[in-house]
C-alpha cells in the first residue's frame, strides 16, 4: 500500500472497507461522482509509474558480483544477445539466448574446468532488476546451504544482463550442468514490483520449452519467503535427480507432504476443516 493510500476505518454498514485490510487489492475505492476518489487514483498511477521504473531500472550486475564476492562466491558476468534495453522489450528471443563473446566465455571456462557439474545458478534481470538487487543475496544464503548439505557441485553464479528464462539452458549445456536454476525479476504487477521467480531445470540444453521447466514465482518478503521458495525448490531438485526429469511431470509436492507430516499419521488432514478423512 502506498504513501498516498490509508487503510480505512472499519465501517460495519460496508463489509468491503474491511476486505481492504486484507489484501492489496484494489476494491472498495469508492467514488466520487462517477470517478475515482483522488487518493485512489493517485495511488493507481504511483504503483503503475513504479512498475514502469521497475522493468526499464539498470541490472546492477557488477554491484552484485561484489555482494557475491563478500560472501566468497563467485560469479561470472555474462551478456544475452539483446545488446540494449529496447532491443531486449522488443525481440524476447535474443534475451533467450548469450552473446557470442558470453558463449565463448562459457566455452573457455568449461575447457580449464572439465567434468560438469551438478548445479548451476542463473540470475537475470528479466523484468524487474528491482527484485534481483533486493532478493538474491537473502534467498541464495538460504538455498546454498542446503545445497552444500546435499552434497552437490556448484559452478560460479552466473549474472546475465538482458536475459530471460531460457538463456539459462544453454548455459547449463555450456557447463556440462546437471541441474540449472534461473533467479529472475519478474513481470512487475501493480502491487508487486520486486517480485523475483524460479524456474529450474533438469538435464539443461538448448530449445527445451517450459514444458520442461518448473516455476516457483512471488519470491518476496510480501509473497513467498525466502525458506519456504528454498524448501521447495530443493523438494524440487532432489525428485529431478531421483526421476531423471523436470517439468509438467515433475510435481511441486512439498507443500503437501508437510501437511501430511503435521497429521503425524498416513491419513490426509483437511486442514480447513481440521478434520482427518480416511
Amino acid at each position: 500500500m502506498s504513501a498516498f493510500m490509508e487503510k480505512p476505518p472499519v465501517d460495519p454498514q460496508n463489509p468491503l472497507l474491511e476486505l481492504r485490510r486484507l489484501t492489496p487489492a484494489r476494491i472498495a475505492l469508492g467514488r466520487t461522482g462517477t470517478s475515482m476518489p483522488t487518493n485512489a487514483q493517485l495511488d493507481f498511477q504511483y504503483a503503475h509509474a513504479q512498475a514502469r521504473d521497475a522493468v526499464h531500472l539498470p541490472f546492477d550486475s557488477a554491484g552484485l558480483s561484489a555482494q557475491l564476492t563478500e560472501i566468497g562466491r563467485d560469479s561470472l558476468l555474462l551478456h544475452s544477445a539483446a545488446t540494449n534495453r529496447d532491443s531486449y522489450l522488443q525481440r524476447p528471443d535474443l534475451g533467450r539466448k548469450l552473446s557470442d563473446k558470453s558463449a565463448q566465455t562459457l566455452r573457455t571456462y568449461s575447457a580449464a574446468n572439465p567434468g560438469g557439474v551438478d548445479l548451476v545458478i542463473v540470475v537475470a534481470d528479466g523484468l524487474s532488476a528491482l527484485a534481483v538487487h533486493r532478493h538474491t543475496l537473502p534467498f541464495l544464503a538460504r538455498l546454498e546451504e542446503q545445497v552444500q548439505a546435499e552434497g552437490w557441485s556448484v559452478a560460479p553464479v552466473m549474472l546475465v544482463e538482458q536475459g530471460r528464462v531460457a538463456v539459462a539452458d544453454e548455459i547449463g549445456e555450456l557447463m556440462g550442468a546437471k541441474m540449472t536454476v534461473i533467479l529472475i525479476g519478474e513481470r512487475p504487477g501493480l502491487s508487486s514490483p520486486d517480485s523475483l521467480g524460479l524456474y529450474f531445470t533438469y538435464n539443461p540444453k538448448i530449445g527445451l520449452t517450459d514444458a520442461y521447466r518448473n516455476c516457483i514465482s512471488n519470491v518476496r518478503l510480501e509473497g513467498l519467503s525466502y525458506g519456504m521458495a528454498a524448501h521447495r525448490l530443493l523438494y524440487l531438485m532432489r525428485e529431478a535427480c531421483r526421476r531423471q526429469l523436470s517439468g509438467v511431470n515433475l510435481k511441486d509436492e512439498a507443500q503437501l507432504q508437510t501437511l501430511e507430516s503435521d497429521a503425524g499419521t498416513d491419513m490426509k488432514r483437511n486442514f480447513l476443516l481440521g478434520q482427518t478423512d480416511a
